[in-house]
């Protein structure tokens, strides 16, 4: 049998693929610290469940396609918050931030157009244009300085007569880069001056560490004709499996044509999109407070662990709750496999996910790891430790092989 090119071109996911080990060395006793997932730690708000709980209708029927109107209110007190004002026809409600960035590649490009991404990135960026024959051109970004974008000139290069958008993803996941004010407002120039969309993957908005200052580019009035906000209660509240996100974008156009899309899909679950209602509304600011508080404590207590590791090379990260630090081997995938099916202290290892895959240019990223900080504090100490102690030791038997 037969497979489509479509599907055959789309890429395995880099963060999912060595799962296999981390079974097996489980199943042989061994505690793995996992550090290769965004997959939070952090308790979801009760509002939610209670939400869900409290529904009695007698027929579970279709939500709207565009969403239920409960959410998309609460969608609009939100985003005020940010000193962003959507109208209820500026926002459609989809199956997680996934689905909001499939359709919204799917509304605005062809096949053999091609997408800016400032890499690393998501991975599934990669896989949603492969599946509809779209093609990431990256701009590439360095561990050294932080992630941060190059200049203006640098990624105008980049532009061809294909390109239809610059995605970004601000606090960046996997980086955690946080872009200045400085860097938002020059991707607003090139968009604008370029007949652009810009695509800006905000899911993160709540991480921000340090009292930095952040701009959202819902906030750069001069592209809000052009400016589509990706976002999604799961990383915000901890709420992963409810697969509720959204697109905010004042293109009329744009929105008619994603929201075809949307009724081909028919509508999001009716009962989530009720939770996810009663999670922007009920959630107390101390809440995003006090995850914002743990977050930061996490990320330092790991970042503090690796920079005792000598070689090792990451700039702080200022968002988000993802590492990428630059390792002392030749190919971190081989090492991130040799954790898990050779190095073991006090009965432990750890998994982290290779970062090749969350680069688009063939031969980047060979010696990078992504670590997300979703652990416990004492389990992110340790696991620092055991990646450190881990590193000796496999210089030690690559040079004894």
């Amino acid at each position: 049998m037969k497979f489509s090119n479509r599907v055959k071109s789309m890429q395995s996911s880099p963060i999912r693929k060595l799962a296999p080990l981390a079974t097996k060395a489980k199943a042989d006793g061994v505690k793995v610290y996992h550090l290769n997932i965004g997959q939070p730690d952090i308790k979801t708000p009760q509002c939610f469940f209670d939400a869900v709980k409290n529904f009695n209708e007698p027929v579970l029927e279709y939500a709207g396609s565009q969403g239920l109107p409960e959410l998309i209110e609460a969608l609009q007190k939100y985003y005020k918050t940010y000193d962003m004002d959507f109208a209820a026809e500026d926002l459609i409600v989809t199956n997680g931030g996934s689905e909001a960035l499939l359709f919204s590649f799917m509304a605005m490009c062809d096949p053999g157009d091609n997408v800016l991404i400032p890499e690393p990135f998501y991975t599934n960026y990669n896989g949603f244009g492969q599946s509809i024959g779209m093609k990431v051109k990256p701009i590439t970004t360095k561990a050294e300085n932080g992630f941060h974008l190059p200049s203006k000139e640098e990624i105008v290069a980049q532009i061809d007569d294909k390109t239809k958008a610059i995605l970004v993803s601000n606090p960046g996941n996997p980086t955690g880069c946080v872009y200045t004010k400085e860097e938002v407002y020059m991707l607003a120039e090139i968009v604008k001056e370029n007949d652009l969309w810009l695509v800006a993957d905000e899911v993160y908005r709540e991480f921000i560490y340090e009292g930095l200052e952040y701009t959202s580019f819902g906030n750069v009035k001069e592209i809000e004709d052009r400016c589509i906000i990706i976002d999604s209660v799961s990383k915000r509240f901890s709420a992963c499996g409810a697969r509720i996100g959204s697109i905010a974008c004042k293109n009329q156009e744009f929105m008619g044509e994603v929201m075809k899309l949307c009724q081909g899909r028919l509508c999001i679950a009716t009962i989530e999109q009720l939770g996810a209602a009663a999670l922007f509304n009920e959630t107390p600011a101390s809440y995003l407070k006090e995850v914002n508080d743990e977050y930061c404590k996490r990320r330092d207590v790991l970042y503090e662990e690796l920079m005792k590791a000598e070689g090792v090379i990451c700039e702080k990260p200022m968002g988000a709750f993802y590492i990428v630090a630059k390792l002392p081997v030749d190919n971190a995938e081989d090492f991130v496999k040799w954790m898990l099916t050779e190095f073991r202290m006090d009965g432990a290892t750890v998994m982290a996910t290779p970062a090749a895959g969350f680069y688009a240019t063939p031969g980047l990223g060979l010696d990078e790891i992504r670590l997300a900080y979703i652990l416990k504090e004492e389990d992110l100490r340790a696991a620092g430790k055991l990646l450190a102690e881990g590193l000796k030791a496999y210089k030690a038997a690559k040079a004894n092989a």
